[in-house]
């Protein structure tokens, strides 16, 4: 006699509303995008123009607005670099890596950033002050090594060019 194999009873419990402020900004972002699933990218440029990063704790409910899994949010949230997942320092520096700015001594360059604010790539500043990112074209190519503060773009950095930049934003802090 063959056993019946037993349906797994999934939970009908709703899911849990939003209580952080940025949950309900989550929630918010995606009915105006029309919960659409297609306006997924639109939504997380959004919120972490709101947010200056998109929290893990919005991922759940992006998902159910949305009725997508939490494991495809995730998966595209952390596919694009350009997302955020913890709040970023007053000042975000990109440090180009791609090949042209490798020949030309990037790897130094990072090692130098990296050293000198006492952080990884990817990782801020124990003030909150600098965060220091990779990215892998700055189009900036004839004037590598380059990196981005903010909205603008410095080219031909070397380690001590990098201190004079890092230094004028300190000097602006302080003013």
């Amino acid at each position: 006699m063959a056993k019946k194999a037993e349906k797994s009873k999934g939970s009908s419990a709703l899911p849990a509303p939003p209580t952080s402020p940025a949950e309900v900004a989550a929630l918010a972002v995606c009915a105006r995008h029309g919960n659409k699933p297609d306006e997924l990218l639109e939504i997380f440029h959004e919120l972490q123009h709101q947010l200056g990063y998109v929290p893990d704790a919005t991922l759940p409910v992006i998902a159910n607005a949305l009725n997508r899994s939490r494991a495809e949010v995730y998966g595209v949230l952390t596919f694009y670099h350009e997302f955020r997942r913890h709040p970023s320092g007053k000042h975000v520096v990109k440090i180009c890596r791609a090949e042209a700015c490798q020949a030309m001594g990037t790897k130094a360059l990072c090692d130098h950033a990296e050293k000198s604010l006492r952080t990884k790539l990817g990782g801020t500043t124990a003030d909150g002050a600098i965060t220091i990112e990779q990215v892998f074209c700055l189009g900036n190519c004839a004037l590598s090594p380059a990196i981005m503060v903010g909205e603008k773009l410095y080219g031909k950095v070397d380690p001590q060019r990098f201190d004079e930049i890092i230094g004028s934003l300190e000097k602006e802090a302080a003013e």
